[in-house]
């Protein structure tokens, strides 16, 4: 059986989720006793989270982050987790260096940071008290026709407003790889609760900008010079963990540009990537 647990703000995703064999339970996952009254699971993926709109709502942020994951962790303290957590538990590095690495000391910087780093805290203390199998699946920036990176930057140039260069590099993978790598992380969680870095390779703002605006018959315009360091992660412990074959950045860049300049439905989730500050 698969289950997935969500307060639905959409209300015709359960109907959706049904259709394809999967169990919908609508619950809050910050209300213990609901929580608690979920069905056993061996394996669990912990999607929960919040990121846009912290900066307005920082209380919200820490129980969805924070607060869920105090429960979720004391029930399935006894499955295998896979939790997600960000790239964003990072200070910047040089990009020169190829990305911050697992090992590195984690950096909050913001109420959002903060949070993922608690929200990690969490699942950790869960392995280490209880014997939880968990993996901190630090992803970013994965990359969905409808949100993403890629997105962010097409529907930018294609709206001729300017692509901003400070944050001047950035990782990205396909949606569709990182659903897949989640579920083999699932064999690698441990009593350790190891981190595991999940994204494809550091692109360059402009080049993707050039890249997309080729493609979609456009000029890119540009705001600012790249700075020296970036939000950037290494993943040559994914490679040899769990071995892929990624979606081909080409090919990314083919279908956002389509999708971008025919008006597919985008979400209106700015990944805000370009953000320097830590407040989301």
């Amino acid at each position: 059986r698969v289950y997935a647990v969500a307060r639905f703000s959409d209300a015709a995703l359960p109907a959706a989720l049904e259709a394809d064999g999967v169990i919908p339970l609508r619950a809050d996952l910050t209300d213990a006793r609901v929580v608690a009254s979920l069905a056993d699971c061996a394996n669990v993926l912990h999607l929960v989270g919040q990121k846009f709109g912290t900066k307005a709502d920082p209380t919200g942020t820490w129980m969805q982050n924070v607060g869920a994951a105090v429960h979720v962790a004391a029930r399935y303290r006894g499955s295998r987790i896979v939790m997600f957590s960000t790239g964003n538990v990072y200070p910047r590095t040089r990009v020169a260096d190829g990305g911050v690495r697992e090992s590195h000391t984690l950096h909050a910087e913001g109420e959002y940071s903060a949070s993922c780093v608690g929200r990690e805290r969490i699942f950790q203390h869960a392995a280490m008290t209880h014997g939880a199998r968990v993996l901190l699946y630090r992803l970013c920036y994965a990359c969905d026709l409808r949100y993403g990176v890629l997105t962010d930057i097409a529907s930018r140039v294609y709206a001729g407003e300017p692509v901003p260069l400070e944050m001047g590099y950035a990782n990205v993978i396909w949606q569709g790889d990182a659903n897949a790598l989640a579920l083999r992380a699932l064999t690698v969680a441990s009593a350790d609760a190891p981190a595991l870095n999940v994204s494809g390779a550091i692109v360059s703002v402009r080049d993707v900008a050039m890249r997309l605006a080729e493609r979609m018959g456009v000029r890119a315009v540009f705001a600012g010079e790249e700075a020296l360091d970036a939000l950037v992660v290494n993943t040559e412990a994914l490679r040899a963990t769990l071995p892929h074959d990624a979606m081909p950045l080409d090919t990314l860049l083919d279908w956002t540009a389509s999708w971008v300049s025919r008006g597919g439905r985008l979400l209106g989730k700015p990944t805000k990537f370009e953000v320097r500050s830590g407040s989301y």
